[in-house]
């Protein structure tokens, strides 16, 4: 493919709510004239209107999707979608300041909000004949409620850039009463397709509503998705992530500022170890939609826009070395039957437990009688996945256990000795190892510690292995 001078860039829901310092800094800064252009910018929602409008992320509090799929009649989801419109006028009118801009917001948010209104309204009515049942209409509602949170921030900054002297275009890809049933290739293609990049500059809806259904596989990721789908159809110079914060070696509350450093640059394999342990520089399909389509991923922190941040690209390290250092809390589930030695079937009774039951693999490990899989979920859940299996393997010993798997993770870690230096450190750092293991890839080393200790954990790896501003300049040399 053959890529052009245009980048895609991607701003989280955290950062929209302060896009007015943005539009100073990252959007326009000191740019003017044509250099304003020759960029496609994609939203999420503002901070915390999609836990109102599906549910809380982390606390799962219902919001007007779990309370209009729960519905006892007594419409609660009416009262939640008002308050989504509150907040989406609370939203707006920090950031917008002339009132005719802050007038055309309200009237959007009005005409949407009260939209889909109706439309879940004449959804309940219809699904009260017997034809109609409205559990298989679940996952269009979601599609529809999480697209109001996107379009609202798309406009809203569309207008805070127009006000400025920005030739900014809201390009809508929620499927907002449209009759087309596209894929989402085409529903990019169609808007995208009259908008000149160097005289405009599009503000694109982070959600778009197309025949694939995006939440379908990957829920609320679609963002990342529908961005890195940008990139590529329109083989783009660079895709970009602005997040607050800069991708760093790990996590500053934990090791201490003065010791984390900026990873600079590193590769598609970081970036998959990384969303292995729920610290997403990016979804995995995300990165490899840009990975198939040669198109280079940068993350920035939003707020330093002179900073080039990290470049995410194909290219091997200047050196082995560990790059990366963290944790997540896991269950392991273990297996022990005496008369799995030799017989097969256990491992895959195993599997379609934990997909039925919607659970995510972050690591496993096996020996002639033992399975042990590590998976990030609650204790409840895993607990149902136990009842499946007891029931399966009435013999089998199955135990579940509260852990950590703490990971040293670099582009090439041969000869580093990263698995035996980690073991050292942790050692010394009165950390317990329960497990560890390394891949013959040699992108990380795993540890499996009590879930107490995660944070040590991490301080002790990065402390021995990560090396200090010294230590690099020596390797580069």
């Amino acid at each position: 493919m053959t890529h052009s001078t245009h980048t895609v860039e991607k701003i989280g829901g955290t950062s929209m709510s302060r896009i007015g310092e943005l539009k100073e800094s990252l959007i326009i800064g000191d740019r003017s004239g044509a250099d304003l252009y020759g960029r496609i910018f994609v939203v999420s929602a503002f901070g915390g209107i999609t836990n109102k409008l599906l549910e809380h992320k982390k606390s799962g509090e219902p919001g007007v999707y779990a309370l209009f799929a729960n519905d006892d009649d007594d419409h609660g989801w009416l009262d939640a979608l008002t308050h989504v419109r509150d907040a989406m006028e609370a939203a707006h009118t920090d950031v917008l300041d002339h009132p005719a801009d802050r007038s055309t917001a309200d009237e959007f948010v009005r005409d949407r909000i009260e939209g889909a209104r109706s439309c879940l309204f004449d959804l309940q009515r219809l699904c009260s004949y017997g034809h109609f049942r409205l559990s298989s209409h679940m996952l269009a509602t979601r599609e529809l409620l999480s697209g109001l949170g996107e379009a609202h921030s798309a406009f809203v900054t569309a207008l805070l850039l127009n006000r400025a002297g920005v030739n900014a275009r809201f390009v809508d890809l929620s499927g907002w009463r449209d009759e087309n049933e596209m894929d989402l290739d085409a529903r990019i293609h169609a808007g995208l397709e009259d908008v000149n990049l160097h005289e405009e500059m599009p503000i694109v809806t982070g959600y778009a509503q197309c025949r694939e259904g995006l939440m379908k596989e990957f829920d609320r990721g679609y963002s990342e998705v529908t961005f890195s789908r940008i990139a590529a159809s329109t083989g783009a110079r660079e895709a970009i992530i602005h997040k607050e914060f800069h991708l760093s070696s790990a996590d500053p509350k934990i090791v201490g500022c003065d010791q984390v450093r900026k990873l600079g640059h590193t590769n598609y394999d970081v970036a998959d170890q990384l969303s292995n342990m729920g610290m997403e520089a990016i979804h995995p399909k995300a990165a490899k939609t840009l990975r198939q389509a040669g198109v280079p991923l940068r993350v920035t922190n939003a707020f330093e826009p002179h900073d080039p941040g990290t470049l995410i690209d194909e290219a091997p390290g200047d050196a082995p070395g560990v790059e990366i250092v963290t944790g997540l809390k896991v269950v392991a589930l273990e297996v022990f039957e005496q008369d799995m030695v030799g017989v097969k079937g256990y491992d895959a009774a195993i599997l379609d437990a934990l997909q039925r039951h919607k659970v995510r693999i972050v690591s496993k490990t096996s020996n002639a009688n033992t399975i042990t899989h590590y998976v990030e979920a609650s204790l409840k859940v895993v607990r149902r996945v136990v009842v499946d299996l007891e029931t399966k393997f009435p013999s089998a010993e199955i135990a579940t256990r509260a852990l950590s798997v703490v990971s040293a993770i670099g582009r090439d870690l041969a000869g580093v000795q990263a698995l035996s230096k980690g073991l050292t450190a942790l050692d010394a750092g009165a950390v317990n190892v329960i497990a560890a293991h390394q891949t013959p890839r040699n992108v990380d080393v795993q540890f499996v510690v009590d879930a107490r200790d995660m944070d040590k954990g991490i301080a002790a790896l990065h402390g021995a292995l990560v090396p200090n501003r010294e230590e690099r300049h020596l390797r580069a040399a």
